[in-house]
This record gives C-alpha cells, structure tokens and sequence, in this order.
C-alpha cells in the first residue's frame, strides 16, 4: 500500500499540474481530427528495472508515470512509486530517444534493448550498434546529443 506521506501528496500534486498542463497542449494529432495520445516512452519498458535488475523489463500501463512530455511504464508499483519520487535519477537522457542519433542532430525513437547506464544516467540506443559508438566517445556524444536536445525538443 502506498503511504500517504507529504512529500507523496506533494509529488502526486506536481504531477497532476503537469499531466494536465501537456494532455491540454495541442498536438499535431489533435490538429489532423486524431485523438490526442501521449507519446509512451521507451516502448513501454520501466525505466527502473536498468537500475535495479540490470535489464529491460516491459512495463504496465497499469503503472504510469507521466514524465517530460511522454508517459513511462514500470514493471511494479514499488517501481513507479520510485520514479515518481526521483524521476531526474530513472529517466533515459533525452526522454528515451536515441542519444547517437541526437548527436548527429535526429531524434530518433530508440531501441530499449540497446541501452547503457554511464556515470548513473541511463541512455537508450536505435541499435546496439549506436551503443557501441557511445563506448567509444561518451563525452563528445552526450556533448553533442546535449547541444541537439535543446534546439529539437524546443521544435515540438
């Protein structure tokens, strides 16, 4: 059972205003007469389970988590409750999109079985290949990849 703490209330507060602030945002598909949906990360992996069993684990739409623009699925309840305590700490860089293919200035939906966890941030490849890449030259791929997330997720 979840317990009702502050800070829980709180977290569940901020939530709310945020879920509701982006469901209410306009989409391209609401434009085109489609029923708004939110973009679910990471195909619907939890974002946890990298953390704490080493591996993807698919998620639950029973256990969501809206987070920076897209909703993240998690295996559990224990999972969710510790996204939504930490999301900075869980989330894949970039909001699940592929950090290679970012630092070449695409934003690309990546391949959640083609991951990495470097200096405690999780980051998600289009191929294992891509991650290979990143092994090569983290620093100048996250450089790069930083620089492109500010000007493309701007253009959403």
């Amino acid at each position: 059972m979840i317990e009702l703490t502050r800070r829980f209330l709180v977290q569940a507060a901020i939530a709310a205003a945020f879920y509701g602030r982006w469901a209410a945002r306009p989409s391209v598909a609401a434009e085109e007469g489609n029923a708004a949906t939110p973009r679910v990360a990471i195909q619907g992996y939890d974002p946890v389970a990298y953390f704490t069993d080493g591996r993807p684990v698919k998620g639950s739409a029973a256990f969501s988590f809206p987070f920076d623009e897209a909703v993240y699925y998690f295996a559990s309840a224990e999972h969710q409750k510790m996204f939504a305590a930490n999301p900075d700490r869980y989330a894949p860089q970039f909001s699940g999109y592929c950090a290679a293919a970012l630092s070449t200035g695409v934003e690309v939906e990546a391949d959640p079985k083609a991951w990495v966890i470097s200096d405690g941030k999780l980051y998600v490849f289009y191929s294992r290949e891509a991650s290979s890449r990143f092994a090569e030259d983290r620093a100048g791929m996250i450089a790069k990849a930083q620089a492109n997330w500010t000007t493309l997720k701007d253009k959403r």
